[in-house]
């Protein structure tokens, strides 16, 4: 006791720091494990304190894809969204269920993405290739793309 006050353990610190992160925002698990590393010993089990976290809920992996899909899905396309989910660590079964939801919302994103960077139609062969190419970016696929633009006054 320094000062009268009780010394934290290292697990009272990791406990600390992981809920204060996912007070801000849902997380995968590997992405909380990443960031928690750092501040772990080298021979500190992180799987402890993220199996005692997913068992409370405070972790859950089906909540950071729906939430994912969610934001993302206003700005971006569901193969882009599932690139994303794979770098955060989610599994082949989680990256299914969020592009299922993405691709519900395809159609209202992709018209979205599409207006707030052009706002009409492509006057030329140029132009519609420069659209394309933008919304392809985005991460929606060439079907829904052309499909869209060929639905265009």
């Amino acid at each position: 006791m320094a000062w009268g006050f009780p010394v934290p353990t290292l697990d009272a610190e990791l406990r600390a720091r992981a809920l204060r992160l996912l007070a801000r925002r849902e997380h995968s698990r590997a992405e909380l494990r990443r960031k928690l590393a750092p501040h772990a010993g080298e021979d500190f089990d992180l799987d402890p304190l993220l199996d005692d976290f997913t068992k409370r809920g405070w972790l859950s992996e089906e909540r950071f894809v729906e939430q994912t899909v969610r934001v993302k899905a206003r700005k971006y396309g569901p193969l882009k969204i599932a690139h994303h989910l794979r770098e955060k660590g989610i599994d082949a079964q989680g990256v299914e269920k969020g592009l299922a939801q993405a691709k519900a919302e395809e159609g209202e994103a992709l018209a979205s993405a599409w207006r707030a960077r052009f706002g009409r139609a492509p006057r030329d062969e140029v132009e519609r290739a420069k659209q394309v190419r933008f919304l392809q970016q985005r991460g929606f696929s060439l079907g829904p793309i052309m499909a869209f633009l060929k639905s265009l006054p």
